[in-house]
This record gives C-alpha cells, sequence and structure tokens, in this order.
C-alpha cells in the first residue's frame, strides 16, 4: 500500500508527543490544503505511535480502524463539555498549543479541577464508545441486548439500545491502564474515573414508541438512549461542587490496603459517585506560564452577581474596568401573512465589565 509523503508529514505532525495525556487527541490535526487526514489505512500505525499512551491503550487502540476516531471525539468532547462547566470560573479549562499536555501543567495538581477533569473524560469516552456500538462503528460491539429482560406488561424491548455497559468496560480498561494503583495520585484518579462513568450509566433514559392498529397503542417498544453529554457535565460540576478533600491511608489487613479517606475525622466518607482530591487548587488568578494558567486579566465579569461570574470573585480583587459598547439585536417582530416574521433592528449602549 503507497501513502504519499503529504499524509505521512502531518501524520508525523499530529503523533509528535511524548508526554501527557490521551486526551492530546482533542489537539487540531494539522491539515494542507484544506484535505482531511484519513488515519484508517494506518490506524494500528497511527495508535503505536502515540507516546503519550501506555501500552496496554495502545493495543486497545488499534482494536478497530474507526476507534482512534472514537477516542479522539470523546477527547473532544470532554474538553468541549468542560469549557462550558468552566466558563464563568477562574480557571475556564483553557488548554494550551504546542505543550505536552493540552491543559498545560494545571493537571500536576491533585485537586478538584483534576478530578473533575478524569472523571468528565472517562464519562465522555465511555459515552463516544457506546454512541459508536449502535451505529455499527466498531466490529467489537453493537446494541445492547441484555436489557429484554423483566419487561412490565403490555411493553417490549426493541430498536437498539446504547450499549453503555460495553463503553464503561472500554473506558475502564483504557483510561484506568495509565493510572499507578499504588500511588496517591492513581488512588484518586480511579475513584474519579469510575464516578464519571457511573454518572453517564444513572442517566440512561428508556424511551418508547406505540404500534398498534389504527393507532393504538397496544404495545410499546422501549430501547434505551444515553443521556446528552450536557446532563452528564451538569452532574459532575455539582460533585465538583461539593468535592471531598481526602487523604490515603494505609489499612493492614493481610495485606497492605491504601484507601482513601476525609482529611478530617468529622467529615463524610465520600461515596463511589462523589469526587475526590488531595491538593488544593493553585493560583488561577495570575498567568503562570509554566503551568499553562492565564489569569483573569481581561476576562468578562458580572458586576450584579455574586457568583463565580461575578467581578468580585472573577477579578480576584483587583477590580475592574467598565466599558460601553454597541449593541445590535432584534425587535418588534410582526408576524407577516403568509408567512414570515418581520424584525426591527434595535441599537442600544451597553455596559461591559472587564477584570483589571
Amino acid at each position: 500500500m503507497r501513502v504519499s509523503w503529504k499524509i505521512l508529514c502531518c501524520l508525523i505532525l499530529l503523533l509528535k508527543v511524548v508526554a501527557g495525556n490521551w486526551w492530546n487527541l482533542a489537539a487540531p490535526v494539522p491539515t494542507s490544503n484544506n484535505t482531511s487526514l484519513d488515519l484508517t489505512p494506518l490506524h494500528k500505525e497511527s495508535c503505536h505511535r502515540l507516546d503519550y499512551l501506555v501500552e496496554r491503550q495502545k493495543q486497545l487502540c488499534m482494536l478497530s480502524d474507526k476507534m482512534i476516531q472514537v477516542l479522539q471525539t470523546g477527547a473532544t468532547q470532554a474538553i468541549e463539555e468542560c469549557q462550558h462547566q468552566f466558563r464563568h470560573s477562574r480557571w475556564n479549562c483553557s488548554t494550551v498549543e504546542n505543550s505536552t499536555d493540552i491543559f498545560g501543567g494545571v493537571l500536576k495538581f491533585k485537586s478538584r479541577e483534576s478530578a473533575f477533569v478524569h472523571a468528565l473524560s472517562s464519562a465522555a469516552l465511555a459515552h463516544a464508545v457506546a454512541r459508536a456500538c449502535s451505529r455499527g462503528e466498531l466490529n467489537e460491539c453493537s446494541c445492547d441486548s441484555r436489557v429484554r429482560k423483566r419487561t412490565p406488561r403490555h411493553w417490549q424491548w426493541g430498536g437498539c439500545s446504547e450499549d453503555i455497559r460495553y463503553g464503561e468496560i472500554y473506558s475502564r480498561d483504557f483510561i484506568d491502564a495509565k493510572e499507578d494503583k499504588d500511588a496517591d495520585e492513581g488512588i484518586m484518579n480511579l475513584h474519579n474515573n469510575e464516578a464519571g462513568r457511573r454518572a453517564v450509566r444513572a442517566r440512561m433514559q428508556r424511551v418508547c414508541k406505540c404500534h398498534g392498529m389504527s393507532g393504538s397503542c397496544s404495545v410499546r417498544v422501549c430501547w434505551r438512549r444515553l443521556p446528552q453529554l450536557r446532563l452528564v457535565g451538569d452532574a459532575l460540576a455539582t460533585r465538583y461542587e461539593g468535592a471531598s478533600h481526602v487523604k490515603v491511608v494505609d489499612r493492614k489487613r493481610g495485606k497492605n490496603i491504601r484507601k482513601l479517606r476525609p482529611i478530617h475525622a468529622d467529615m463524610k466518607k465520600p461515596n463511589k459517585t462523589d469526587l475526590v482530591y488531595l491538593e488544593d487548587s493553585p493560583d488561577y488568578c495570575e498567568p503562570n506560564e509554566e503551568l499553562g494558567i492565564l489569569g483573569t486579566r481581561g476576562r468578562t465579569c458580572n458586576r450584579t452577581s455574586a457568583g463565580l461570574d461575578g467581578c468580585r470573585l472573577l477579578c480576584c480583587g483587583r477590580g475592574y474596568q467598565t466599558r460601553v459598547r454597541d449593541h445590535e439585536e432584534k425587535c418588534r417582530c410582526k408576524f407577516v401573512w403568509c408567512c414570515k416574521v418581520h424584525c426591527e433592528i434595535c441599537r442600544s449602549k451597553r455596559d461591559h465589565h472587564v477584570c483589571n
């Protein structure tokens, strides 16, 4: 099989990363002449060249010629959802170009932000794999047939239930493979990875469609559908707000077992759906080039809000500037028979607040 030098050069640029994590797959793919880069003929070589994957992850990447695209989809969706959830926070899940890790050095800290990213990325991969299974994009899986049990009267399982079980298994095998199960950080990450996957499973939806003569609903055919990733992101954001500060303790019962326990004895023990962190977060107020932190100078803030997007919190006490900007919007809309809506353009001036 002959491959053009142009594709090989783009492939080398894409895979020229020696550190980081699997979510680096969300980095932009360099192309030339607006042509897309087709990795399908070289998927095994592509997976092997991803130096930031451990051997087990490379093996799982090579299972199918479509798997590298599914991994890329999961990584991209995780970062997009993270940026949505943190859009008003001091750290807005910003990414760093030309770095060995797409998040810079922020996740070197075993912080609640790291907990959220690990949980969300694990959830996003399980979600992406299960969706690819139901669409027939992967040879190893298809629709979920296990749910055809305990059906209530007048309805039955049918259609294509999305196989979250396989998505969870793949996500667990792939993402957890890089973690050191004996290290403090590995124990923390494994807990948060599982919490992310459980957040998807807990929000699977049952969808039904009626069947019967003359429009009657004598039989309902039902199947299970994945939730929107936004619902999972919202749930994990709530878990992030209530994340448990923990420590790793050694418990000897025949063999040395390391467990997560609250940092203070009077705090609630986290369950398997809670997010946990070991260290306080770094300072996101000021730029830190080494960590890839952009700081909050120049960020837009809400003067009247008492939340994270408020000028007092987002600007870190430095104050803010108010600028007047022209604003245009549609107004005085009228329905014109038939069948148009005619609107005027209203112009106004609005205050715009920016952190010092």
